[in-house]
């Protein structure tokens, strides 16, 4: 097992720290929409929670705060077993953050400290394993090692309550180097055996795997309000035939694609629907509600190759749909202009779809330049066609979007358009394959846009929604896009570039949010799909 060492415990009241009051008034209320960007760690009983925890509120000079779960289990605590405080969103903090500690976080929940170990997470970021390693415990309260290792805690416990892995599968599929250093994690976490927690919840019985392919299906959890409507819409509008496939049910939404993991190809498909009751009432012409539905989840079904993948999958996944935002926030800073505040209230909880491969955005950016939306798809679909690896999933898909060194090798056969953009696809592509450019959801914003913008025929607005998209950047304001300026004049707002810039200052640090209501403003006909954007010449 391995040795923990205790991060000072900070004694504070709410007298004499405005941010411990701030977080005690939460758990006090039980306020849902701090789950995941804190815990309470209670001396008393060794036990830490979620804020919205049900039991009694803990004293105030009893109470602990800790960042990261990782930082309660370096101090000696355990999970509660009565809110399951690991079954929340991430933190929006370091989701949206691109400081040196956001960035380690997204490496480690894409599980790189598992595959490439402390050294493999310090040289992707650019520092020496010490730095790293300092940085974290100051900024989070806990290194890498014990970042991963309650993220393979978490992992453990999603895959022990939902699903009917052997428990051994469940140990190496959440990334433990051996059975018995999962038994000892899990009881050290939960303070229960494995068996035991799986026990409390009795799943239905599935397959473990067929035809060598692992086969799961996850409830991820998330904060409502959630644009699921939107969210699904933009990526119907650009779904390349082939590799995604969307579902037509309003009332049960559905998207599936394939996905290149470390250890294989995969695919997944999420849904995001109410309970069976409520679709019935839906269709039957009973009450519904606008983007999110009474007692809707998100749900993900996945085939890997290796249960391995599994974290990398999983947050890949909740990249794209955004899953870890604080919409509260986005929203309290948006409705504040009277020119957003009705879009705003119509829409509640706006996300920004992510990537689930940085090359691969770059290219569907590239290819969509000074085209519509509907253009760049046909073109990409044929792309993926003639040079998608195949890989036929039980969701649909069959095919992976082309790689990098594939289109570097043969792309210029089967690339359309002005020899201006099929030249910068394919430079872009040489770039990636050769290893002259690298794109990560860990990558500081400033650097990866200056690496793009230094490719030949790549412009500031590729290189913002690539920063928007890979990066997650949530204050990108595409001001060059013709799309977004539409939308923005039929909303009442100005725009000229420089003076809707000027006005967009207000909206920071979610400017990239308030694109989202100007695109869907562009197009009042169709209000929950996405218009096309395209870059001022």
């Amino acid at each position: 097992m391995t040795t923990t060492h205790p991060v000072p415990e900070r004694a504070a009241t709410p007298a004499d720290d405005p941010v411990f009051a701030e977080r005690y008034r939460a758990i006090a209320s039980r306020d849902r929409r701090f789950d995941g960007q804190f815990v309470t760690a209670v001396r008393t009983t060794r036990i830490y929670c979620r804020p919205s925890c049900p039991a009694r509120t803990p004293r105030p000079e009893n109470v602990t705060f800790y960042l990261t779960s990782a930082a309660a289990h370096e101090a000696g605590y355990r999970a509660c077993k009565r809110c399951l405080p690991e079954a929340v969103p991430g933190t929006p903090g370091w989701d949206l953050g691109h400081d040196l500690a956001a960035r380690a976080m997204r490496l480690v929940a894409d599980g790189v400290v598992d595959r490439e170990g402390v050294d493999g997470l310090a040289a992707r970021l650019g520092y020496s394993a010490r730095h790293v390693h300092r940085t974290l415990v100051a900024e989070l309260g806990a290194g890498p090692v014990a970042l991963a290792r309650a993220l393979r805690a978490q992992t453990a416990r999603a895959l022990l309550t939902g699903t009917d892995l052997r428990l051994a599968d469940v140990a190496f599929a959440a990334g433990f180097g051996s059975v018995r250093q999962f038994n000892d994690t899990v009881v050290e976490v939960f303070a229960t055996t494995p068996g035991e927690l799986r026990r409390r919840t009795r799943p239905t019985p599935r397959p473990a795997a067929v035809d060598g392919t692992a086969h799961l299906e996850l409830v991820l959890p998330l904060r409502e309000p959630y644009d699921a409507r939107g969210v699904f819409a933009f990526l119907a509008a650009r779904a390349v035939a082939g590799v995604e496939v969307v579902g037509d049910d309003p009332y049960h939404l559905s998207y599936a694609r394939t996905l290149a993991l470390p250890h294989g190809p995969g695919a997944f498909r999420a849904t995001y629907g109410p309970l069976p009751d409520a679709a019935r009432s839906a269709r039957s012409g009973g009450p519904a509600t606008r983007g999110a539905h009474p007692g809707a989840r998100f749900r993900v079904e996945l085939e890997l190759t290796s249960v391995a993948d599994l974290p990398a999958a999983i947050a890949r996944v909740r990249r794209l749909f955004d899953l870890d935002a604080d919409p509260h926030a986005v929203d309290e800073v948006l409705v504040a202009d009277p020119a957003l505040a009705g879009a705003v209230r119509a829409t509640p909880g706006v996300r920004v779809p992510g990537a689930v491969d940085g090359a691969e955005i770059l290219v569907r950016a590239l290819v969509g330049q000074q085209i519509s939306v509907a253009a760049a798809r046909t073109h990409l679909s044929r792309l993926a066609g003639a040079l998608g690896a195949p890989f036929r999933s039980r969701f649909g898909p069959t095919l992976l979007f082309p790689t990098a060194g594939r289109l570097a090798e043969d792309g210029p056969a089967h690339l359309r358009g002005p020899a201006r953009r099929t030249a910068a696809v394919h430079g872009a592509a040489r770039a990636l394959a050769d290893g002259a450019l690298a794109l990560s959801a860990a990558d500081d914003p400033a650097t990866m846009c200056a690496a793009l913008e230094a490719l030949p025929g790549v412009g500031p607005w590729t290189s913002g929604y690539v920063a928007m998209r890979v990066l997650h950047d949530p204050d990108v304001l595409l001001d060059g896009d013709l799309a977004l300026r539409a939308g923005a004049r039929a909303l009442g707002l100005p725009d000229d570039r420089r003076t809707l810039a000027a006005h967009a200052a207000r909206w920071a640090p979610w400017r990239s949010y308030a694109a989202m209501h100007l695109w869907r403003a562009a197009a009042p006909t169709t209000p929950t799909a996405p218009a096309t954007p395209q870059e001022e010449t």
